[in-house]
């Protein structure tokens, strides 16, 4: 992540208005409920697959996981093919797949936390940076992804296998959208939009914020959250914590006190909303257990702390956006 387009959320301030005799008291903050939305960006790695819809059934979560497309081809077979604006074909900032056997153990994990109730989405196809990309573009780029997910079992050599739903989930449930590297450009929202996507998480927010509203569209950011001895803030995604505490490089001796400052600032994050206005925390990961698996070893230790209490929901984004509509509605007859 070395490129992040900062845009402020917008907050769900209640105007003040004169009291009305028949106005019912809005909501108390304590009544509403805390949402935490954690994503993956990448969803490759089929163990990884395996231990966050395990994570998720122990402590209730539910996930949005931001899918690459060429992890559903291989470099020989669909590789070649695939190109990216602005690319030869073939090329691929994140690799393809290894074998048919790692796409077909892929495509069934996804099809397993469908089932569970998470959020696919999408993360484009070869992590490109789209920051100079138009609309068109951008169109390019998503039809390749719906064919590589279409394709999906076909890729992995069981087609036959390709349970029944999957080409209605390919074409109509995939509504949520990441920018690699959080890149954005001016052609981007059109094209999301006439694509049929409902919501965008490419943003990044000083604090954690309310989605904004562009076009009739909701956007999300991931927020600067504080962090370490000196509270210094810190996009809240693992990646950013591995380039603070060890400057991208693989530092494994050091794992337990990564995880330790990555644990306190998530429970940190989470409180400071929790105890006021209890605007929605997001939090971000990737398929990759960096620093010895300390971001990871974290999110779990949170979830499973925080998931539990009465008042509080670990949803998708996709769960979170009717969550947020209602809230809004009911601020606004509270007048």
């Amino acid at each position: 992540m070395s490129r992040f387009a900062a845009v402020p959320g917008l907050a769900l301030a209640l105007a003040l208005v004169p009291a009305l005799a028949h106005a019912v008291k809005p909501p108390a903050p304590e009544e509403r409920k805390q949402l935490v939305i954690i994503s993956f960006d990448g969803a490759h790695d089929n163990r990884l697959w395996e231990k966050s819809l395990e994570m998720g059934k122990r402590t209730g979560a539910h996930f949005t996981y931001f899918l690459s497309c060429t992890f559903l081809m291989t470099r020989t077979e669909g590789g070649r093919s695939y190109q990216a604006p602005g690319q030869k074909a073939g090329r691929s900032n994140v690799g393809f797949a290894q074998s048919r056997e790692e796409i077909q153990a892929r495509v069934r994990h996804i099809w397993q936390a469908h089932q569970d109730g998470h959020d696919i989405g999408s993360h484009a196809c070869g992590h490109f940076d789209g920051k100079g990309w138009s609309e068109a573009d951008w169109k390019q780029e998503l039809s390749s992804f719906h064919t590589a997910v279409a394709n999906a079992w076909k890729a992995g050599g069981i087609d036959k296998e390709e349970p029944q739903g999957w080409a209605d989930f390919a074409a109509k449930d995939i509504k949520g959208f990441r920018a690699p590297y959080l890149s954005l450009s001016d052609g981007l929202l059109p094209a999301l939009k006439q694509d049929g996507f409902t919501y965008d998480a490419s943003l990044v927010t000083k604090g954690p914020g309310w989605p904004s509203n562009a076009e009739g569209m909701p956007r999300f950011g991931l927020p600067l959250i504080p962090e370490g001895p000196q509270q210094r803030r810190v996009i809240g995604m693992d990646y950013n914590l591995f380039i603070r505490h060890s400057m991208g490089v693989e530092n494994r001796k050091d794992s337990v006190a990564f995880e330790e400052r990555a644990f306190e600032a998530y429970r940190k994050a989470f409180e400071a909303q929790y105890r006021g206005d209890r605007i929605p925390l997001q939090l971000g990961f990737h398929f990759v257990e960096m620093n010895g698996g300390a971001y990871w070893r974290a999110l779990d230790r949170f979830l499973t702390e925080t998931c539990g209490k009465p008042d509080v929901a670990c949803v998708s984004y996709a769960q979170a956006l009717p969550m947020i509509a209602k809230q809004k509605k009911a601020d606004r007859s509270a007048f």
